[in-house]
């Protein structure tokens, strides 16, 4: 019983075929596509792929994006599951105003971390970063509710809307330093320090909130630009929204 956990992004889509839908499950493949080429999957790095048992996936390109890649599975007939965020699910507990406009993909990570917080045995609130073409900060309470999270722009967005809404500002890669004296490394700097400080912000009001220090964990395609950039210790994991997809998928699939 194989699982194809999908992660459609706004930039790209990440797949990862495993041998069983459980956390721990043995990887067999895996890939990324930019999302103007998925409509070739099916003729590409899919056509070599064991047709799997379960497609589970969480998508907030939005729907034409998702029929794009349908029709790219179409050639196994089986059915994918896309993640919606819900009230509850696989333990977590949402707080959002309205759960299920919160994007799948942060639903779907902190489920992730939250059963990593949870096979430590201890305990503990949780700050939960994603880092891609968006960043989002999020809160966890011990017991499993969603407190709630921040939504900022990524370093690529912040640039090019400086780029854009300066008159003679120009955005070349820059390094990150305490003081910078030329402007792509003031840029470079603004940015990541404006993330940094986001989540030191939310690191605080947990802690305030729950009354003890936060497990933090972070994700996403440019996490590992950000982590020397934190105020404080971070676990930066690789695949946070493929650990949720691998718990939501046992509870869905090994149950029945």
């Amino acid at each position: 019983m194989t699982l194809l956990a999908l992660d459609i992004g706004n930039t790209r889509l990440k797949w990862a075929h495993y041998a069983s839908p459980q956390p721990g499950a043995a990887l067999l493949a895996q890939g990324a596509e930019f999302l103007e080429n998925i409509d070739k999957l099916a003729d590409g790095v899919w056509a070599a792929l064991a047709q799997p048992t379960h497609i589970l996936g969480s998508v907030v390109a939005g729907d034409a994006v998702k029929r794009r890649v349908e029709e790219q599975m179409e050639m196994w007939d089986i059915a994918p599951q896309w993640v919606v965020a819900s009230e509850s699910e696989a333990g977590l507990s949402n707080g959002y105003d309205y759960p299920s406009r919160l994007g799948a993909d942060r639903w779907v990570a902190m489920i992730g971390a939250y059963h990593r917080m949870l096979a430590l045995g201890q305990p503990r609130p949780m700050v939960v970063v994603m880092v891609g073409t968006a960043v989002t900060v999020e809160a966890i309470s011990p017991d499993g509710r969603f407190l709630g999270g921040f939504i900022l722009p990524g370093h690529g967005i912040m640039l090019r809307a400086l780029e854009s809404g300066t008159a003679g500002l120009h955005v070349p890669t820059g390094d990150v330093c305490p003081f910078p004296t030329n402007t792509s490394d003031a840029l470079t700097s603004g940015g990541t320090f404006a993330i940094a400080g986001a989540v030191e912000c939310m690191v605080q009001h947990v802690r305030q909130h729950c009354g003890a220090e936060p497990m933090c964990v972070m994700t996403g395609g440019a996490g590992w630009k950000m982590a020397p950039s934190m105020t404080r210790p971070f676990e930066l994991v690789d695949n946070l929204i493929f650990d949720g997809l691998l718990v939501i998928a046992q509870l869905r699939f090994q149950s029945r």
